[in-house]
């Protein structure tokens, strides 16, 4: 490596210092090394990996993305930040061997390569793999809300542009009502440059922020995140299917894999595409109670599905039979006749209504496995897997649970680079740096 400026004094003797003496053997900086080093920058999509044959040479994209690592590792995330830690810390002089890039080079690596950074950490994943880091057989998944980059008084502003904006559609539809077109043009010119068009009011510890949804599957085995996503979601329901999808690909589409989640993944319909791909989703699935007649009715339970006649069979043996299919609801009501249900010796404790209605889920039979799987030991697993992760992602890695960078595509490269730096930390602690450094090496 390169020396550090100036001379060391040592009984009257000088001599240069060399900084690899400053980097033990087991050292987190050689784990970056070994692991950027062993990556094929030009076809995971990073640019200027191999240098031009004229004209000044750009910086190594091997560094940067080192650079990155180190700082993520470190809760150092701004550019400028990173800048100065080129100068001033022996670590990160010995990982870029005293390159000393500028912030903006070291922010426009950040934007250029939100793909290849990805795509870096799915080689990463797929190393996990080759030297059994990962077993493939249970997955966790859960998502939790990281604050936009955007203030709260930012996206109020655009959201009242957009309302603004729909308002004079509609009174465009009158022909008494006067618009300004230049007002209008500046509110579309305004609403098309705000940095974070993307971002939603998503509920944050007890508030709401602007912020976004962030999906992890995370292993069973040594709790390495196998996959991760940056969505617009206000909630997890329809995020499990494609969440489970994504991690049986990264852990090289095994037969089949065990996938546990909290109730916010209660999906039906992608409950049973899951099992056809051999996904079995374990998911507590919740059920309305019948809230009529101060809760002493008779619930759902109560009634039995004959599916041969596609019917329900009531406490007083009596036939609901299908009335209406509500898709937009996904669900199929029964009902009972008005004739039997006003005669029945059990109408009040049934229904205050002239006739009993019961509602089933068009994916019933998924979700009732489903809901089968999800027993207190998987939901104890579930815990122990995917909650700490996260803690580590917001309070370790980002310092903070807030983005840097703006609109969807920057906080999915944030969230790569965090999930990557979480990933090499946790098999710093499973494997130790000497043995991961030479693993990273030969494997």
């Amino acid at each position: 490596m390169g020396f550090i400026e100036g001379e060391h004094r040592s009984q009257g003797t000088l001599f240069p210092v060399v900084l690899d003496d400053f980097i033990p053997e087991d050292h987190v900086c050689r784990v970056i090394e070994s692991f950027v080093g062993r990556l094929e920058m030009e076809s995971l999509g990073f640019v200027r990996a191999e240098p031009a044959e004229t004209g000044r040479p750009g910086y190594d994209p091997r560094a940067l993305l080192k650079l990155y690592l180190y700082g993520y590792l470190h809760q150092i995330r701004s550019s400028r930040r990173l800048e100065a830690e080129c100068r001033r810390n022996v670590e990160v002089m010995w990982l870029l061997n005293r390159l000393t890039p500028d912030h903006k080079s070291i922010a426009e690596f950040r934007r250029m390569h939100g793909e290849a950074v990805t795509e870096a950490g799915a080689e990463l994943v797929s190393f996990a793999r080759t030297v059994g880091l990962v077993s493939g057989e249970w997955v966790a998944i859960d998502g939790s809300k990281f604050q936009a980059a955007s203030s709260a008084r930012s996206v109020r502003e655009r959201d009242a542009v957009r309302r603004y904006l729909e308002q004079m559609a509609q009174a465009d539809e009158h022909e008494d009502i006067v618009i300004d077109p230049s007002a209008v043009a500046a509110a579309l010119e305004r609403l098309k440059n705000h940095p974070e068009p993307e971002a939603r009011w998503l509920r944050a510890n007890d508030r709401k922020v602007p912020a976004y949804n962030v999906q992890t599957a995370v292993d069973g085995k040594h709790d390495l995140i196998v996959a991760q996503q940056v969505t617009t979601e206000a909630n997890d329901q329809r995020s499990l299917q494609p969440m489970a999808e994504a991690a049986q690909h990264a852990l090289g589409d095994p037969p089949t894999l065990h996938v546990v989640a909290d109730a916010g993944y209660a999906n039906g319909e992608q409950a049973e595409a899951c099992e056809k791909r051999g996904i079995l989703p374990h998911v507590p699935v919740p059920r309305t109670v019948n809230n009529q007649g101060d809760g002493t009715l008779f619930e759902r339970s109560a009634f039995h599905y004959d599916e041969k006649t596609d019917s329900f069979c009531c406490p007083a043996q009596q036939t609901l039979t299908r009335h209406q299919v509500q898709k937009d609801r996904r669900r199929i009501v029964y009902m009972g006749s008005k004739e039997v249900c006003g005669g029945c010796p059990l109408k009040a404790r049934c229904t205050n209504s002239d006739r009993r209605s019961v509602r089933r889920h068009l994916h019933e039979d998924a979700l009732r496995r489903m809901q089968e799987r999800a027993t207190s030991e998987a939901m104890r697993l579930r815990r122990c897997i995917v909650e700490h992760p996260f803690a580590t992602l917001k309070y370790r890695i980002f310092g903070h649970p807030r983005f840097l960078l703006r609109g969807l595509y920057g906080a999915r490269t944030e969230m790569s680079l965090g999930t990557m730096a979480y990933n090499l930390k946790r098999m710093v602690k499973v494997l130790g740096g000497r043995r991961l450094t030479a693993q990273l090496a030969t494997a």
